[in-house]
């Protein structure tokens, strides 16, 4: 019996978009223009980091990845409209609530500070590991101290979230929102799949 659902970040619980307009930024394109570009550099498989170099080959990724770091800590603007009552509804249905995804540093304290309700925040830059690595899942299975398949874990992504939260064990639950979750979303198969998060307690007790 799943008692505990753990939540990945962004495109999860936090709108990427302000990111995505800073790169847009970057590169000298229209946000729409990028938006699409990285689309199709998701569906190729290339993520961000490879779409970037793609397109700007000489831009120093690594300087102005630093430079915008400031874009990727959530404030309470850049939260999806449901994420405190879909957090609500699970405590209120009895479980438990973690939130770990692959964040740089000063996610997990700016994430704690929105008060959310989690009873642990985490990211890999505080656990020295990034899914899809198994170890990411080993350090999910330490935090709630339960059994794998006691846990569900809510991703966008088929490649860091569903796939290797299946192959740990744990119970995937889908949802396609951001860039990730629209490009992925016609591959995924064989996990619950919500289209908000209020709607996760249901389907996981239904």
């Amino acid at each position: 019996m799943i008692s505990w659902v753990v939540f990945d970040v962004g495109g999860v619980l936090v709108d990427e978009a302000r990111l995505i307009r800073g790169w847009a930024d970057v590169l000298e394109l229209t946000e729409e223009a990028f938006t699409q570009k990285l689309r199709e550099g998701i569906a190729a498989e290339k993520g961000i980091g490879g779409t970037i170099r793609e397109l700007a080959p000489h831009v120093d990724i690594k300087a102005h990845r630093a430079r915008l770091n400031g874009l990727e800590i959530p404030a309470e603007a850049d939260l999806y409209p449901d994420v405190r009552a879909g957090i609500a509804s699970l405590r209120q249905a009895g479980f438990r609530v973690g939130i770990a995804g692959n964040q740089p540093p000063g996610v997990a304290e700016a994430l704690e500070a929105l008060s959310l309700g989690a009873d642990f925040v985490a990211t890999s830059a505080q656990w020295g590991v990034s899914k899809p690595e198994p170890g990411f899942f080993a350090e999910v299975l330490k935090a709630t101290g339960a059994a794998p398949a006691e846990i569900a874990y809510v991703g966008d992504r088929l490649d860091n979230d569903v796939e290797p939260a299946r192959a740990a064990g744990l119970h995937p639950v889908f949802i396609a929102r951001g860039l990730w979750g629209e490009v992925h979303d016609p591959r995924v198969q064989g996990c619950t799949r919500v289209g908000a998060l209020t709607e996760i307690g249901l389907r996981l007790r239904g």
